[in-house]
């Protein structure tokens, strides 16, 4: 299985990523602003294949239905992945944007900055955040498998 053609990485390192997306949300006054940014990167994620959405594929810990596909090798490891919550696919497609793309190195030496630089740490509701927790995991676990 390979993912369609990805739009990640659209930096050229994590580290960059993550101060695009910390300018990104600076740029919105209140948090109903930036849920509504979520929402719109939610659906600028890939398509996901129907056959993918497989409890194989599913990431649990999430309240949402999440499914994740990942590909390649300790030299570059990519990601497909959808939610059935606007946000939630909104989330994935940040988390995507940092980590898909990347090394296994570069997935292990990056902590998610972008979370508390934003202010999502403060502002998910405790499903949420435990669902981000879990897709973060299994980015990590992937890529530690893979190195």
């Amino acid at each position: 299985m390979t993912p369609a053609a990805s739009p990640f990485p659209l930096e050229p390192t994590a580290a960059q990523a993550q101060a695009a997306i910390q300018d990104e949300f600076s740029f919105f006054g209140d948090w109903s602003e930036r849920y509504q940014y979520l929402i719109d990167l939610g659906r600028k994620l890939p398509a996901f294949p129907e056959q993918w959405k497989t409890e194989e594929h599913r990431l649990h810990g999430c309240q949402s239905m999440v499914w994740i596909v990942p590909s390649g090798d300790a030299n570059r490891l990519d990601f497909a992945a959808v939610s059935d919550s606007a946000i939630v696919s909104g989330l994935i497609f940040l988390a995507l944007r940092v980590y898909s793309g990347r090394s296994a190195r570069e997935i292990l030496d990056t902590s998610p900055d972008y979370i508390a630089d934003v202010g999502l740490a403060r502002h998910l509701s405790p499903t949420r955040s435990n669902g981000l927790a879990a897709l973060l995991a299994y980015i990590r676990e992937t890529a530690q498998r893979a190195s």
